[in-house]
């Protein structure tokens, strides 16, 4: 059987028949993505708010507006990516059926509906700092180059970190008015993550990549994946640990990232790079470690004043 991600059943089953290639460009069958573009900006506003605690309603707003400006975004960058790649994906199995590949939906229907949503998110982005609609103008132009990559270099996994984490700068400064240390541990923080899970979502299409000439870590590594990913994800939760204690995050909050540490240590445990399915299976996981790293964010400020670095003191 063809192994796909596209997913048929669920709401998307229930859309309007000539919606639904527009909602699959988008990838909006299948949340993962925008999850791995939301939960870095909400870790900076978390953490810039000094949690729950210190949170306001404009910080709520935030999280609210970083919510639907993911959704959209990814999809415009998941837009772009078919507009490269339709060509390449008529060649692999897992992508073959997408839309533009298969022919459901044109390049001038897409590049609309691409236009359609970044002016949304045009909107959206106003509503936050200058700081924010500075970094979001600029993280455009690694949106676009992102498809290229994978035919020039054998790190698109990385130049994928370098753009999906914005997000944790963005965030922050939409908090805060301003960056500092925090959010740049932060941001490199999901660069590492980001290199360890796309490198195991890469492993679904080792063969199909190589016959094709679509490089990526996968392939780079081969059976030294699982060595380089718990790498990559060593160096993520140390970061995160750092740009924890530097924004004084409680006790409490230090002792909840046990939990994400634990869960990165199962995924590589877990992980079979040489099953398709296992390998999806564990990518998508990665939205639950995200989760309880903002879960050890939002207990960030309990108290606010008495950190881990003013406890040692003590």
């Amino acid at each position: 059987m063809t192994h796909t991600d596209i997913k048929s059943e669920g709401w998307i089953s229930k859309i309007p028949e000539n919606w639904k290639p527009y909602a699959i460009l988008m990838r909006l069958d299948r949340p993962i993505g925008w999850w791995l573009l939301l939960l870095p900006a909400w870790w900076g506003i978390m953490l810039g708010s000094h949690g729950v605690n210190g949170m306001y309603s404009s910080d709520w707003r935030l999280m609210v507006y970083f919510l639907i400006g993911a959704i959209l975004m990814r999809g415009a960058g998941c837009i772009i990516n078919d507009i490269w790649d339709r060509d390449l994906d008529k060649q692999v199995s897992r992508t073959q059926n997408r839309p533009l590949a298969s022919g459901q939906i044109s390049i001038i229907q897409a590049i609309i509906l691409l236009f359609s949503v970044l002016f949304v998110s045009f909107i959206i982005l106003l509503q936050t700092s200058a700081v924010t609609i500075w970094l979001g103008i600029f993280s455009l132009a690694f949106i676009v180059a992102y498809p290229y990559m994978k035919r020039i270099t054998w790190w698109p996994q990385a130049f994928l970190g370098v753009t999906f984490n914005m997000g944790a700068l963005m965030g922050y400064g939409a908090a805060t008015h301003h960056l500092g240390w925090e959010p740049v541990l932060l941001y490199i923080a999901g660069f590492f993550w980001t290199l360890g899970y796309d490198t195991i979502y890469a492993h679904q299409d080792r063969e199909d990549d190589a016959l094709v000439g679509i490089k990526s870590t996968a392939l780079l590594f081969g059976d030294r994946s699982k060595f380089w990913v718990s790498i990559f994800y060593t160096m993520a939760m140390l970061l995160i640990i750092g740009a924890s204690i530097l924004a004084g995050a409680s006790i409490i909050s230090l002792t909840l990232l046990v939990l994400p540490a634990i869960h990165f240590m199962r995924q590589v445990i877990n992980w079979d790079m040489d099953d398709a399915y296992n390998s999806l299976e564990v990518f998508k996981s990665n939205r639950n470690l995200g989760l309880l790293v903002l879960l050890s964010f939002a207990l960030s400020g309990f108290n606010p004043h008495i950190g881990f670095l003013d406890a040692v003191l003590q």
